[in-house]
């Protein structure tokens, strides 16, 4: 943890202090060494969230780039008297997790209910093999619908299996802690991974985001207007063009003394000689 209560304030871990842990109110004390971040421990127990993993630099890197209280922001549900901690809570009621470790699919469809207006960052560095099939598909197979929106028709070659069935944006970060060197490296950006109904089916589309605008419309609370619009706004276009070429693909119908014309869309009277 990168905070805990000293004298109900909330505070960063330092040499020799003591404090509270915000969710069990357990003591927990700095652990300030040389060689891991500074962060918090509780002192008798291991967590007291069972979301809680071990927080990375990376971690630590993406939460930094927000204010200081949206930070590790304590969720309490009334009805049930449950609590978690989340990594970031928008003044804007969005909340984001920062993901390094595997997720069991039952814990991820947890917490995507229980935060709901939520947007995962996942650690695409993890597993070593998570990049070179994304930069393969990224280099050979992607279709663009638009600037910087492509289609996927085969996400499970794309993208680690568990996060597929996400019922939020999944943002992919490839580039770690890594320095990039050159300007046009795939990993400068991020890729937002998200479901489409078009024609009762789910479709899989990829957004391509640079850090810097996702961070700005997190922040400025444009990211939770525009992505909804977008969503809302590519659904009738894409099912126009599907119905199109469906119409366009059957053959002509004909009934009583007139046949239907997909290219005109109407009933044309059929000439008897």
């Amino acid at each position: 943890m990168k905070y805990a209560l000293v004298n109900n304030i909330k505070s960063e871990a330092q040499k020799g202090l003591k404090g509270k842990c915000q969710r069990c109110a357990s003591e927990v004390i700095a652990k300030c060494g040389a060689y891991r971040i500074h962060h918090w421990s509780h002192k008798k127990t291991k967590s007291c969230d069972p979301w809680w993993e071990t927080e990375t630099e990376w971690h630590r890197r993406w939460k930094n780039c927000y204010p200081s209280n949206w930070q590790e922001f304590l969720f309490e549900d009334a009805e049930n008297n449950e609590k978690h901690i989340a990594d970031i809570h928008t003044e804007h009621n969005l909340v984001i997790e920062f993901q390094h470790s595997h997720i069991d699919p039952n814990e991820r469809v947890s917490r995507e209910k229980f935060y709901k207006n939520m947007i995962w960052v996942v650690d695409g560095t993890r597993l070593q093999r998570d990049y070179p099939r994304f930069q393969k598909w990224a280099n050979g197979y992607r279709t663009a619908i638009k600037k910087d929106i492509f289609i996927v028709d085969s996400p499970e070659d794309v993208f680690p299996k568990n996060w597929l069935n996400s019922s939020v944006p999944v943002i992919f970060d490839f580039k770690g802690m890594e320095e990039l060197v050159e300007n046009n490296d795939l990993r400068h950006k991020l890729y937002c991974l998200f479901q489409v109904k078009i024609d009762h089916k789910s479709k899989y589309r990829i957004a391509e985001i640079s850090r810097k605008a996702f961070i700005n419309k997190t922040i400025n609370g444009e990211w939770i207007t525009k992505f909804q619009e977008y969503i809302e706004n590519l659904k009738p276009k894409e099912e126009q063009t599907l119905q199109k070429q469906e119409i366009q693909a059957k053959p002509l119908k004909k009934q009583g003394s007139h046949y239907h014309d997909p290219k005109k869309g109407k009933w044309i009277k059929r000439w008897r000689f």
